[in-house]
């Protein structure tokens, strides 16, 4: 793979939003050892901080985000994303799982809701399946 590609495509590159450092790390690692390129972000703001970087939106395969983050939340975070970059797949793995704010999350579009701890097997499997299911891209 050519230094262009590495850097250009979106497919295999995450990008992780989850205030807790250990659930970070974790999926970090988890993540890194199944050979996906992972950005991390401590809360909603730096997130959407670093989607902004440069003159166009970072551009990822995927965006797994937590609900409860101080600064921006989680569903501020998502309405972000929907809204500025809505091609870009987003799961979300959370503490605090409830069941109305995952139909609804799940109904703006979120590919998954999952309820932390999350295995390793399961996370791999959901973000493999994700990745590979063909992108959504929405027009204005």
């Amino acid at each position: 793979m050519s230094i262009i590609d590495d850097c250009a495509g979106t497919h295999g590159k995450i990008l992780i939003i989850e205030d807790d450092p250990d659930i970070r790390e974790v999926l970090r690692i988890q993540l890194e050892q199944a050979n996906y390129k992972v950005i991390d972000a401590e809360n909603g703001e730096e997130g959407i901080d670093l989607m902004k970087k440069g003159s166009n939106l970072l551009q990822v395969g995927l965006i797994i985000t937590d609900i409860r983050m101080p600064k921006i939340n989680g569903v501020e975070t998502i309405e972000y994303i929907k809204a500025n970059a809505p091609s870009i797949p987003i799961m979300v793995i959370t503490g605090y799982p409830d069941t109305d704010l995952a139909v609804d999350l799940l109904q703006k579009g979120v590919k998954d809701f999952l309820a932390k701890p999350v295995g390793k097997e399961i996370l791999l499997n959901k973000v493999a399946k994700i990745l590979s299911s063909p992108q959504e891209f929405k027009y204005a």
